[in-house]
């Protein structure tokens, strides 16, 4: 009947999710705060449409958060679904080959910003959710939590989650914002990297300079910011912050093994981002550099004239935003402060620097022994025909070690998006078969999860 019903209704399904799409919930934009605020109330009317009770936009000191609850039998179990409504700046522009918030499919594929991270994937909820209720088949209590600073690090997050401690009360935590291998491979993420995310501005003369008059005599700080950002790697590809690695946890031979035995042609991932080769630390594969090391990466960089045409400046400042990605007992705190320490450290006396910390999040690992893990497992095998692959995601989602820590519960990772979705780049997508095969999943997650 869930099938069914799923079919039947999947024009609709996806016309809503389209104007959800068209919401530019831009939550790092602060000319966006209207969008986010107007993503948050489609969501609250949509949960109660589909039947949620209690249904609020809970205010916060940035992004309000959607709280939406169907408590049918305080003995029945409790599942606490997590998800986000804003979304990644859409920028460069000029790359997407349709504009970011005007979704179209093509290839079966729904193209649009938000539409694998994390709008498709927290939609899937609210459908399935309104299956189960409108067939008379929800077989648990179920809570809605659906955030607007995921994208910006989830401060307020945390702040309501301390505080909501009773609100919040559920047996396990249920996220859709991960991947699988393919549609061939279904797989269930069990390990997330953490994040400590800053910007340095590097600072020289106290204006702009003709490059001819003083060019060799006073640093230049995009050059000195060169340097110094180059410095952060050795010939081996790892970091050369000390301490850096002193917390990293090792794999054992045997789970590098079984880590590497998840299906993965090198080939064709290469072909698929057009490289000739890939690079990272010396010693690991390209999934283990992914999933099980950590990294630091410039993600944007600037300073100086980058018009139309020439203009010879000896810039005053020059700027970058860096983030590391990190693994299980690094904490994102304690890393902040071991980059800034280094980055003072190697800093010439030529230039001033400053280092603003945004936001971070804790690594986290989740159990495959639980019973919410095996209703997710027999979920995937009842809907794919076969059972998934525990695997290590790159990503982060900094919510997930706060969860574990505030509210005592582990979550479940069971997302739907595909490595090639190009979340966070120009022409984010999203397959349709994924968006309906997800609904199907997460209903029958809840069949299994709710069994004796």
């Amino acid at each position: 009947m869930i099938k069914e019903y799923i079919q039947s209704n999947q024009q609709r399904f996806l016309d809503e999710l389209f104007d959800l799409l068209r919401i530019p919930s831009v939550s790092a934009d602060s000319r966006h705060k209207g969008d986010v605020r107007k993503a948050a109330e489609f969501i609250v009317k949509k949960l109660k449409d589909a039947g949620a009770d209690a249904v609020e936009l809970c205010e916060t000191k940035g992004h309000p958060i959607v709280f939406g609850e169907k408590k049918l039998n305080t003995s029945l179990p409790t599942v606490l679904v997590y998800g986000h409504y804003d979304v990644q700046p859409p920028d460069p522009l000029d790359l997407w080959t349709s504009p970011p918030f005007e979704p179209v499919i093509k290839d079966e594929k729904i193209f649009a910003r938000g539409s694998c991270d994390d709008k498709g994937q927290v939609y899937m909820h609210v459908k399935a959710f309104e299956a189960m209720m409108k067939l008379n088949q929800m077989p648990c209590n179920i809570k809605f939590m659906i955030e607007g600073e995921e994208e910006v690090g989830s401060d307020n997050l945390g702040t309501f989650v301390k505080e909501n401690k009773d609100k919040l009360k559920a047996d396990v935590i249920l996220i859709s914002d991960t991947a699988i291998i393919s549609l061939d491979h279904p797989s269930i993420t069990v390990g997330l990297r953490g994040l400590s995310y800053l910007e340095v501005e590097v600072t020289g003369p106290n204006r702009d300079l003709h490059s001819g008059v003083y060019g060799g005599a006073v640093a230049n700080p995009i050059n000195v910011l060169s340097q110094m950002i180059a410095s952060m790697h050795d010939e081996n590809g790892r970091v050369t912050i000390p301490g850096f690695y002193d917390k990293v946890v090792s794999l054992s031979d045997a789970d590098r093994k079984k880590l590497n035995e998840a299906p993965f042609d090198l080939n064709e991932y290469k072909k698929d981002l057009n490289i000739i080769d890939v690079r990272g630390e010396k010693g690991f594969t390209t999934i283990e550099r992914t999933g099980i090391r950590p990294t630091l990466d410039v993600n944007g960089i600037w300073g100086g004239y980058i018009g139309e045409g020439a203009k010879t400046v000896l810039p005053s400042k020059a700027s970058a935003k860096i983030s590391m990605r990190l693994v299980p007992n690094q904490d994102s705190q304690e890393i902040a402060e071991l980059f800034t320490k280094h980055f003072l450290s190697i800093a010439p006396k030529s230039v001033k620097v400053k280092i603003t910390p945004h936001h971070g999040g804790q690594p986290a690992v989740t159990p495959t022994d639980s019973k919410a893990f095996k209703a997710a497992s027999s979920a995937f095998v009842e809907v794919w025909g076969k059972a998934p692959i525990p695997t290590r995601d790159g990503g982060s989602i900094p919510i997930v070690s706060l969860f574990k820590k505030e509210l005592g519960l582990d979550t479940v990772l069971m997302g739907f998006g595909l490595d090639s979705d190009a979340i966070h780049s120009p022409n984010e997508h999203y397959g349709v078969k994924n968006f309906l095969m997800g609904i199907e999943t997460i209903v029958a997650f809840y069949k299994h999860f709710s069994k004796n």
